[in-house]
């Protein structure tokens, strides 16, 4: 029987990673990967298959199966989901009948709060933890554009079982994805949106690339206060993060593509909607419930909530 991996979501993360996977292994034997899209980007895919660009190449991938009918897809060994954080519930339902109780979840979101939510439709499944690094985006239906050179899978469970676990880095190692598989996997988890909930508060909230950022003392000031609120948070919440996250949170910011910015901010000039709620919106939330102060955070949402 082939293994068949499902990827929910063909934007820049699983658009990406789920390219690198259909290109390794379009011809398997003993593994199927299944695109699950729709519209011009069903379309597109099925016609001239997957566009990947980077800094230094361009290629096109083929899945074994590109379409969002839970009847045509079938039944699914392991599904990757990387949607925008508001579409969690709504794709996962769709695509229900693909879901067996031995389906292994993988979610590879920008938010914390994913496992949790899939759990909840899901209470059966394995739901591992999951977060990556990169630059990508969709250039248009079909085509993905990936900026730099850094890129890193990070994944992990406390609970699945470790045959789910290594078969799926054995899988992710085959096609060269550079995927680590951890213990502390919450923590590495937190440490991302750390980086990432500051970044895409911060670049929002002042119209600012990376570079900007940095180079701006009351920009960069404002990315340091929201990094020492989140990891607060996340000190009262009982993480184990190295004492000097908001520093490595900086080197991460430094290391970055100066030209790049957060998909929330470019979903805000898009004029698209937003994932203010998982990424700024939680943290408030969160501190709230926790009895801890954010002010910066409230401020950054505040405002954003009235674009």
């Amino acid at each position: 029987m082939k293994t068949r991996i499902g990827i929910l979501g063909m934007g820049g993360v699983g658009g990406y990673f789920g390219g690198l996977l259909a290109k390794e292994l379009y011809q398997s034997d003993s593994v199927e990967i299944v695109f699950i899209a729709r519209g011009e980007t069903q379309k597109e895919i099925a016609n001239n298959g997957l566009k990947i660009i980077t800094d230094t190449d361009e290629f096109f991938v083929f899945p074994f199966l590109v379409s969002n009918d839970p009847q045509v897809i079938g039944k699914l060994d392991f599904l990757i989901c990387a949607t925008k954080t508001y579409d969690i519930e709504e794709s996962l339902v769709s695509i229900s009948k693909c879901i067996t109780k031995k389906t292994v979840i993988l979610p590879l979101y920008n938010g914390v709060d994913a496992p949790e939510r899939i759990s909840t439709l899901f209470p059966d499944n394995e739901v591992l933890q999951g977060c990556v690094y990169i630059v990508s985006m969709i250039v248009s239906p079909g085509i993905i554009k990936k900026i730099g050179t850094y890129e890193k899978l990070f994944f992990g469970s406390t609970m699945a079982s470790i045959s789910a676990l290594n078969k799926l880095q054995a899988i992710f190692k085959s096609a060269g994805i550079e995927s680590y598989l951890v213990d502390n996997i919450e923590e590495t988890v937190w440490e991302k949106f750390i980086f990432i909930s500051a970044l895409a508060s911060a670049t929002s909230y002042l119209n600012q690339n990376i570079g900007e950022i940095l180079a701006n003392q009351t920009s960069r000031a404002l990315y340091v206060s929201l990094s020492n609120e989140i990891t607060m948070l996340a000190a009262v919440k009982g993480l184990n993060l190295p004492e000097d996250s908001v520093m490595q949170s900086i080197l991460k910011l430094e290391k970055s593509p100066h030209s790049a910015t957060s998909s929330m901010h470019r979903d805000f000039l898009a004029g698209n909607r937003t994932e203010l709620d998982s990424l700024t919106g939680f943290v408030v939330t969160e501190s709230l419930k926790y009895e801890i102060e954010t002010p910066t955070y409230q401020m950054v949402f505040d405002k954003l909530s009235n674009l």
